[in-house]
Order: structure tokens, then sequence, then C-alpha cells
């Protein structure tokens, strides 16, 4: 290797490099040059030499990195088939570009400095200790050397630290023996580090004042904020006792730079890690400093002195950190006050609480919201929480959340200090929306616990607040409302006052009446509250809306006081027709859209009627007959309210009825109510309606072209007539139900008979009105699922092409969109009779399968013995499901299998759900089969799709929809056949969109994880038993993670265990097998997933390979297997007389085995492979002394005098 030759090498080099960082280069011209420098990275023989000169001072920064960035990929790709006096050139070559190789401390660019230091890293895990071992003296040599090198070593030592303890990105052997020689060595590193700051700190103090010393100081200044970040990558992980050594004079210090503005940040960061640190309690105590007179002094100063100066980002962000220390401090004080500690409350609790405080009330939203968990924690703590101090601070902490509950700060406006801070925190008013609402929630937990402290307070201001409210001037701002002139939009500064406060008054108020003995209730105050609130009138729908939730939060003093009843039910009746003035000028065909604010308070007024009589039915039990006449009244105009408004309110009256506990008097109410519904859905006329398609069609209006869409609507009244009967039906089904109280039950005349097993069996009153309008519930259904063949789709009008389509909410929430934040309130609810249109189809639908899902829990047997109910079902709900979309398939498994099957009694299994679910199972894997594999096969070739605006969104859409759509079948699957758990299972999936659940990562399924008398009896049906066992093993390819991780820990084992018994073909055995590797080559890359399917292979392997030779076939053939080590692994499996090896031991092996077909993330998919030999052991039982040690490579050649200096 001649010095021409590497002179010519790395002018060829330097115009590579130059061509590819010039923005005026092609993008021929530049993937050539890239081409010729990974070429010679990957080739060259003289790399070495090439980059220590391409890396000298003399060269342009572009090219010293790109020289380095050469000697780093030497060492990590080519160090282990290098020759020794190569290493060791390279080395001291390094070690002295740190020496002498660089810019000084303020002149060098970070991207040299950061690469140095890794290479020196990357040495360091390859040789140190065993083959290196003087490199902390090293280190320590080139830091006497000046602030240049010292800084580098800073580097060199904290990326040490992240990469063996925080990322871990190194084999497990060297991992230990470096992190155990880190350990034995951190005294010296420790008091290095401290050492090297404080002498920096020092210097830089003296000469920060001396203009002509400004670049000595900015140069120690630098070596400061680098030993600051090391600090903060050892303190994590270090023994406690490093920290609080010496007096805790680490704490002693950073409390001190607290008040040094330009080192105050990373001082903040390193007393936070240090100060959320677990571990013992014992070894936590000294920790307890920081809450002595000294260091709360520097915090509180630091924090006044950040906060005095304004808004400035890097003040900000200092305080943000100030805010997280206290935060950290408290948890520490409720972990280590305890009734059997010795640990006292500190003096300076006051001081602490005062300092807290402030934050709590600071502009910043987002300091206000990082305080509460904290003061959750004091006000739960058993010591703390009777601590007269914080007593104290609860009407302060009650105060400034009244404060904190005001919805202001959009980024977007200025109408608040927060405004400003919130345009460094969020990035729209959406994103700060979503945030204020959690806040608020986590508000409402707080307050709560503060009122259990001191629940008298807390009502005291409400009510204080809930009468200046009540006397206010409203101020709507400069933002007029759609809804009406000189109304509230949700941005008025009335509308959020009212807002808060009515928070405020309902979470302290049903503290109150949790935490105080009855008698102890201040009724008359309450009393006086209510008469206030039941006596104020408002026109402006967002104000009235937070009256009524006042109404509901003061209704349990009614309990105490029942002559105000028909008070409170007039109040909420008049809110049930609520209009605002301005809505009733338009003259239509139908009634004017509502505002979404209008709509929300009628239907806020219904919710409440039924929350009171569901919450207290003995109470308005004595007002019945003022409560029904009062619904008669409004049912008599049809067009008063909307049919969902209707419905509540005859919801309520049967929630009442329940309250008679007399069977035949509830009938003969129910059969009254239900008289309308019953003439209007029993006529001829709705009998040809809804058993033939074209006529619904027509009835509904859906073949009409319109003119004008948002004025015209001929048929409003036909749906609403349909919409009011199944509303009705629904109602009923889900609310009309038989006493609690056996006795009770039997008095009333509800109870049938006994089953064998002794369990009581009730009638439910409503059982004879709702059988007879089930015949027609079920044409309908076979109606409406007929729609959506291609013949029926073509029918329907122009204006109603999309009629079927999804609303757009719909799409939005699936897609996890934002809504708009002002539409919500202020838009009509629906804008164009399509929209109007499509929302009917879209309830009307869900509610049919609400009734047949509610149908089974509520009249029990006399549903399941319908005559031909199965058959029935299966020509009604099940007819063309190929042509119903996923969107509406979905809500039919969830609200109406899911239920029918959970609670359906054992003796009807036979009978109905296995003649019903067997098709349904077959057809669902066929169709989910299908979906997946167009999936599959999109993501391999785009496809041209112009037919639609937005094919991307589409596309998006249809396959979140599979997703969606596959997790409801595999957890109804689940819930069939696996556990009873209904609780479990009742939140699956429930949410649109679920993505981001948090994947779990352990693995064992449940121990109880056996089959379901349902299971068992479906798994007998051998085409069912087929189809599950199919859809559970496909499904782990498909590419849903959450599905994936549900299926495989709880259905998939259950399944096979049942079959596992009979003669299973040794095809299908192979077939099971792969599948589950098939999944490890998807879903590979997630971890919980991993880890779970490695489970059930193993489980599989082992519990079928003694029986089936062909597993071991499909075994050797997964991509770099290990023969050997496959062997090795089969004799112990199949040899009995062997004793067994420790399951983890024997999973971790066949992991290994199998490692060739587990996927990777695609970031590393086409990684180059980095390989780490370890080195000697330092584990050795016999410790022998560290010099023999490392005179024993694996070379066998001596290697003592390897890097020394």
């Amino acid at each position: 290797m001649s010095a021409e030759q590497v002179s010519s090498l790395c002018e060829q080099l330097v115009k590579a490099v130059t061509v590819i960082m010039d923005p005026a280069s092609t993008q021929r011209y530049r993937l050539e040059a890239l081409k010729f420098c990974e070429e010679f990275k990957e080739k060259c023989p003289i790399c070495v030499p090439c980059g220590l000169k391409l890396a000298e001072k003399t060269q342009t920064a572009i090219v010293r990195h790109f020289g380095l960035q050469i000697l780093e990929h030497v060492v990590k790709f080519r160090w282990n088939n290098m020759p020794r006096l190569e290493k060791v050139y390279l080395k001291n070559n390094v070690m002295g570009l740190i020496s002498s190789g660089t810019q000084s401390i303020l002149e060098e660019e970070s991207h040299i400095k950061d690469v140095l230091s890794r290479i020196v890293v990357e040495m360091i895990k390859r040789e140190w200790p065993q083959h290196w071992p003087d490199m902390l003296k090293e280190l320590d040599t080139l830091s006497k050397q000046g602030e240049t090198q010292t800084e580098l070593v800073m580097f060199i030592l904290l990326r040490l630290a992240e990469d063996v303890v925080t990322f871990q990105t190194l084999p497990t052997q060297r991992r230990r023996d470096i992190q155990q020689t880190l350990t034995q060595n951190m005294e010296k590193i420790f008091s290095f580090l401290l050492t090297t700051l404080q002498q920096n700190v020092n210097k830089y103090r003296r000469m920060k004042a001396d203009l002509g010393q400004e670049p000595k100081a900015q140069a120690n200044c630098r070596v400061g904020i680098a030993a600051l970040n090391t600090l903060a990558g050892y303190i994590d992980w270090v023994a406690l006792s490093h920290i609080t050594a010496d007096n805790c004079k680490l704490l002693e210090m950073l409390c001190l730079l607290l008040n040094e503005p330009e080192l105050q940040i990373g001082a903040a960061e390193c007393l936070l890690i240090a100060v959320s640190r677990k571990g013992k309690l014992e070894d936590r105590k000294p920790l307890m400093v920081l809450f002595g007179d000294v260091a709360m002094h520097y915090i509180l100063s630091a924090a006044q002195t950040a906060d005095g100066e304004g808004l400035v980002e890097k003040h900000y962000v200092f305080l943000k950190r100030l805010c997280q220390v206290l935060c950290a401090l408290g948890s520490q004080l409720c972990a280590l006050l305890g009734s059997d500690s010795d640990v006292e409350t500190p003096t300076n609790f006051g001081k602490y609480l005062d300092s807290f405080l402030a934050f709590t009330t600071h502009p910043s939203q987002f300091l206000r919201s990082s305080t509460q968990i904290t003061w959750g924690a004091l006000f739960r703590h058993e010591v703390l929480s009777r601590d007269p101090l914080l007593l104290a601070m609860i009407p302060k902490y009650l105060r400034a959340s009244m404060t904190n509950l005001v919805k202001v700060g959009f980024p977007s406006k200025t109408d608040s200090p927060s405004c400003e801070y919130s345009r460094f925190d969020f990035d729209s008013d959406e994103d700060f929306n979503a945030f204020f609402n959690s806040f608020r929630a986590q508000q409402g937990e707080v307050m709560r616990m503060a009122c259990r402290l001191d629940p008298r307070t807390g009502f005291q201001m409400a009510g204080e607040w809930l009468k200046y409210q009540l006397t206010a001037p409203v101020d709507t701002g400069p933002m007029n409302s759609k809804t009406g002139e000189g109304l509230c939009s949700i941005f008025s500064p009335s509308f959020v006052q009212w807002d808060a406060m009515t928070f405020f008054s309902e979470s302290v108020i049903s503290q109150m009446f949790r935490t105080l003995d009855k008698d102890e209730i201040p009724v008359n105050d309450g009393i006086d509250l209510l008469q206030l609130v039941l006596s104020f009138e408002t026109k402006d729908p967002l104000i009235l809306s937070c009256v009524l939730t006042n109404v509901s939060a003061l209704f349990p003093f009614v309990t105490y006081r029942p002559e105000y009843l028909p008070q409170v039910l007039s109040k909420l009746f008049a809110s049930v027709t609520f209009e605002v003035i301005e809505e009733s000028k338009f003259v239509m065909s139908v009634q004017a859209p509502r505002t979404r604010a209008v709509k929300n308070v009628r239907r806020h007024a219904c919710s409440s009627i039924i929350k009171m009589c569901r919450d207290y039915p003995q109470l308005v039990l004595p007002n019945f007959e003022m409560l029904y006449n009062h619904v008669k009244q409004l049912l008599s105009n049809e067009l008063l309210l909307t049919q969902m408004e209707k419905c509540a309110l005859m919801e309520a009256l049967v929630l009442i009825s329940n309250q008679f506990k007399d069977y035949e008097r509830q009938k003969a109410f129910l059969e009254e109510l239900m008289a309308p519904v019953a003439s209007l859905w029993l006529s001829t006329e709705m009998q040809r309606v809804l058993s033939d398609p074209e006529a619904f069609i027509s009835y509904v209006g859906a073949d009409n072209k319109i003119a004008d869409p948002v004025l015209e609507d001929p048929s409003g009244l036909n749906r609403s007539r349909i919409s009011f009967c199944v509303y009705t039906i629904l109602g009923v089904v889900k609310r009309a139900r038989w006493p609690v109280a056996t006795e009770e039950a039997k008095a009333g005349g509800f109870l049938v008979g006994y089953m064998p097993s002794g369990s009581p069996i009730y009638r439910n009153p409503c059982t004879e009105q709702v059988l007879k309008l089930l015949d027609n519930l079920l044409a309908l259904i076979r109606t409406h699922n007929n729609l959506y063949m291609p013949e029926m789709v073509a029918k329907l009008g122009e204006t109603f092409a999309k009629a079927l389509d999804m609303l757009e909410v719909e799409k939005n929430a699936i897609l996890g969109l934002p809504q708009p934040l002002l539409e919500l309130y202020d838009s009509p609810v629906y804008k164009t009779v399509l929209e109007r249109m499509q929302g009917f189809f879209c309830t009307l639908y869900d509610n049919c399968f609400h009734i047949l899902g509610n149908a089974g829990p509520s009249m029990q047997q006399d549903f399941y013995t319908v005559e031909g109910l199965a058959t029935q079902l299966l020509s009604s709900a099940f007819v063309n499901l190929n042509n119903i979309p996923d969107y509406r398939l979905r809500p039919m498994l969830r609200v109406f299998v899911k239920p029918l099957v959970l609670s359906c009694p054992p003796e009807y299994y036979e009978t109905l759900v296995c003649p019903m679910l067997g098709p349904l199972f077959t057809y669902l894997h066929v169709r989910l089969s299908q979906k997946w594999q167009v999936i599959n096969q999109r993501s391999m070739l785009c496809e041209d799709d112009s037919a639609d605006d937005n094919p991307e969104s589409q596309e998006m859409l249809e396959e979140q929809l599979v997703r969606l759509l596959t997790r409801e079948v595999m957890d109804l699957i689940t819930v069939c056949c696996v556990s009873k758990k209904g609780a479990e299972h009742n939140t699956s999936a429930t949410v649109d969109g679920d993505d981001d659940e948090v994947m779990a990562t352990e693995v064992t399924a449940p121990a109880s994880a056996e089959l379901t008398e349902l299971g068992k009896c479906l798994m007998k049906q051998e085409d069912v038993c087929t189809a599950l066992l199919i859809t559970a093993y496909t499904s782990l390819s498909w590419k849903d993670t959450l599905s994936c991780q549900r299926t495989t820990t709880q259905l998939c084992w259950p399944l096979l265990k049942q079959v596992l018994p009979g003669n299973l073909l040794p095809d299908a055995v192979s077939w099971f097998f792969t599948s589950v590797l098939k999944g490890l080559q998807t879903h590979g890359q997630h971890d919980g997933c991993m880890a779970a399917l490695v489970h059930l292979a193993f489980q599989i392997y082992e519990a079928l390979r003694p029986r089936y030779a062909e597993l071991k076939a499909v075994m050797e053939q997964i991509p770099d297997i290990q023969r050997e080590s496959l062997e090795q692994f089969e004799s112990k499996l199949l040899n009995p007389t062997l004793q067994k090896v420790a399951d983890k031991r024997r999973k971790d092996h066949f992991k290994r085995l199998i490692t060739g077909c587990i996927g990777k993330p695609l970031g590393e998919q086409f990684r180059k492979e980095v390989h780490i030999r370890n080195l000697p052991s330092l584990f050795k039982k016999v410790k022998p002394s560290l010099e023999t040690d490392v005179l024993e490579n694996e070379d066998g050649e001596g290697l003592t005098a390897l890097f020394e200096p």
C-alpha cells in the first residue's frame, strides 16, 4: 500500500463526497458517486489509511465526517477479521484524533464530535475490559489535555452507557462484562464526572464576568453541559449510594446549578432522574434532603426567576422540568412516608405545597395539568391526607380548579394568557381540545378526592359559583352562534364559565353525597340551590344544557323533600320540547333542521328523565299518573318530538312501571302504551311495506328524485312512523323487567317455575306485546338485507343513490379523523334529505338488531322457544349476506348475535344456536379470507382505481373495516367457544379504529382457557369444527396484530386441544403448525404477537411431534435452521426417559430454531448485521486475576500488549 495509492483514492473519494452533497448534482451523477463510496467501504483493503487521511484537520467538515464514517464502518463490520497490529494502529490513531486531531471545542462541528465518540465506543464494545484494561485511564489522561478532549470523553462515556444499559445493543455476555466492569469502577467514574462538572462550573463562573475571557468561559460551560448530559445517562441506573454519597453532594450541586441559566435545564434533567428513582425505600430515604431549607430555597428561587422573565421557550422548558421535579418529589414523599416508617413529614412541607400550588395556578394549561396526579396522590395518602397543612390547602386547590376548569387557551386565540403557552405545546385547536378534555376529567377525579377530605367546603364553593352564574349577564363574545342571534357559541365567555361551573358542581356534589352521613347533608342549602336553578329561565340552548346538568346534580336533595319532584319534572318536560324562537320562523314541508345544540338540550332532558326514573324509581312512582299524562300529551302531536325523544319518554314510563311489582297491572299498562304502535305496525298497509323491498323503498321515499334536497322531503313522515315503531319496541324490550327480589317476583305473579338446576324462571310482562310484533320485525330485517341486492340498489332514486352508504361521521370515526370543533354544536343535524335518509337506514338497521339482541335477556325462555326461531332468523337476519357491506355486518354480529348467544340457556344450544352459528361461521371464514386476499394483493401491486374521487382514503377505509370486522368475528368465536367471562369481551373491539391498543407482551394462555359447553357443542359438528379451526389458524397471518394476538392467546390452543384425541390427518397437523409459522412471518416484528405465537408453535410441536414425524419436515424447511440443534431438540423431546429440561430453556431452544421465519420490522430487514464476538469470560468459577484472564483469548495469542498507549 503506497502513499500515492492512498492519495489518489482519497482524491476520488473527496470528489464523490462533494458530488453527493452538492444540491446541484444530477440524480444519476449522485447515485454513481454514492455507489462508489459504498463499494469502497465494503471492499477496499486500505480503508483505514484512507479514512485517517480524510479525517485530517485540514479537510472540510463534510470530508472529515466521511473519513470518520469509514473508520466507524471498519470497526463495526471488519474488526473480527483484522490483524492485531492493524487494530492497535487504528485505535492509537483514533485516540490521537481526540488528542490533537479536532478543532477547538467551540469551533468543531457537533457531528464530527459525535462520530468520533462513536468509533471509540464501538472499539470499547469489542475489547474492554479483557483486552483493553487501561481504557478508563487513557480517557482520564486525555481529559487532562483541555476542554476539547474532556467534552469528547464525556460523549464517549455517555454513548457507552446508552448502548450498554439503555438500548442494550450488544450480545448478552459482552453487555454483562461491560456493565459489571462499569459498576465495579463506578466510584471512580462518578467522582471523575463530578470533579469535571465542578471544576468547569467554577471556572465558568469566574470567567463569565470578564469579557476578555468570554471564549474560555464558553468552553467551560460546554464541558459543564456535556458533564450534566453524561450524568443523566448514569443516574438512572447506578446504585443509589453513588447519587447520595458524600452527604448528597451531587444533589446539592444540581440544586445550585438550577440558578445558572446556561446549565439549569441539564441540572433539572439530572435532578428529575435522581428524584424519580425507584428501589428499596431504605436507599431512597436520603433523597428527602431535597425537602431541606437549602434545596427548597434554590428550587423555588429558580422557578420564580424563570417565570418572572416572561414566556421564553428556554425558560418555559426549564419550568416544565422543575414542575416534574416537584411532582417526583411528592411521589417520593408519598412512598417513604407511611404508618410504619420512621420518615417524618418534612418541616418544609408547607413551603413545598405553596410552590406546587404556584404551578397549579400558572397560566400554562400544560403545567397546570402536570400537577394533578401528584395532588391526587397527596389527597389519597394515609398520613398526609390528615396533615393540617394539606387540609388547609384544599380550599386553595379547589379555588384554583375553578379557574382551571374554564376551557380557555386555544392556540389560535388570544382571549387568555394561556393561549401564548398553548402555542408552544399544541399544534392545533383540536389537539388542545383533546388534551383539555382529558385534563378536565383528571381534575374531576382529584377534586372528588379533595372533597372526600372536606366535603362541605367544596359544596359551599359550588353553591356560591352557581348563584353567581345564575345572576351574571350573558356575554356571547365576538362570535355569534349559528343557532340564533344573541346566543352563545361554545367559545363564548358565558358558556365556558357555565360549563366549568357545571362540571365543578357535579363533581363536588356527587362526592358530598357519598362522603357525608344522611343526617349531615345540608338539605336546606341544597333545596335552595335547586329552587334557584328551577326558576332560572334561558333561551340559550348551550346554557340550558348546563342548567339541566345542575338539576340532575342537585336531584338527590329531592329524596329528602319529595314535594319538589313535580317542579323538577315540569322543568325537564319543558326542555324536552325546547325550540329556539328563530328556528320556527322557517316555513317548510318538514320541520326546520334543529342545530346540534338544540337537539342536545332535548336529548339531555330526555336522558335526565330516564336517569331519574332508573335511579330513583321509588321516588317517582307516586307521581306516575302525572308523568304518564305529560307524556300522552306530548305524544298526541305527531310532529312535536322526534321518534327518539318519544321513545325516551316511553322508556322512562316503562322503568317506573317496573315498580308496580304486579305482573297483570304492568302487562295491562304496556299493552295500553304499545297500542298505537301495534295498530300501526300490524296494519295491512305496513305489512305490505315491510315485506316487499320495492314497496319499502317507495314508502320511505328513496325512489324519488328530489329537486330541492334541503327543503323537500315528502316521505319524511312515513319514515318517522317506521322509526317510531322500532324505537318503541326496542325501548320496551330493553327496559321492562321483573322484580329483582325473588319474593317480590313471586308475589307479583312473575315467577312461572324453576329450572332443573333450581334457578327461577321469570316471565316478562312485555312478552305478549313484543312477540306479536316479531313477524313483521323479521320481515323488515329481511327486506332491509335485500335492499343491498344490486337490482334493488338500482331502484333507488337519483338523489338517493348513496342512501345505503356509511354516514360521514361513521367514516371519520373509523379513520380516526377528529371532528372540527365548532361544527359539533352549530351545524344543523342533517343537512340534506340524502343524509336524513342515510341516518334513517343506519339507525333502523342497528335498532332492529338491538331488539333481537335484547330479546333473549329480556324474554328468556319465551323468546328461545318461539316456534322455528332458528329457521326464522336464518331466513331474515342472515339472508343476502354476500351483498351486505362490512360496516353493516359488524353491528349485526355485535349487537345481535353475541348477546343472543351469551344469554341463551344451554338447553337451546342444539335447537337454536348450533343451527344458526354453523352456517354463519362457515360463511364468515370464506368472506374474511377473500377480503384479506384482496388486501394482500393490493399491497403487492398498486391498482389503478380512477372510479372514486379519493381512492386512497376509500382503500384505507375498506381495509380498516376489514380489520374491525375481523376483530368482531374473532371476538364472537372466542366468546362462543372459550371463556364465559362476558366482562372481558364486552369491552373488546367496541371502539372504532382501536388500533392503538397497547399490545400485551405476556404470553401464557389463561389457565382457564377451556371450551365452554357451547364450544363443545359446536366442535361436535364436523363442518362447524372445521370452519372454526380454519378461521382461527388462517387469521394468524392476516395483517391485524390485535386480532392475531387475541386469537393466539385465547382461542387457537383450546380449539386444537379439543380435537387432539381424535385422529388428525398428518396434512392437517402440518397445516396448523405452518399457519402459526406464517403468522410469525407476518407479525414477528411485534413483541406481543411474537411471544404468543412462539408459545403456540411450541405447544403444538411438543404435543404433536411424538405422533407426527411430518412436523419435523416442516421444521427442516425453515430458512437457516441449524440441523444439529434441531436433532438435539428432537432427541430430548422424543426420549421420555430423559429428565425434562426446564420449560423456559426448552422454549428458548425452540425459539432459536425457528428464528428464520420470525418476521422483522421493515427497518431491519435489509440492515447489515453487526457481529460482536464474546471475549474470555469474566465470570470464571474460580476468579483468576485479570492479567491471566486476558492472556487466554480465543486465538491463544498473548494479547496483554494489545492497546497499550
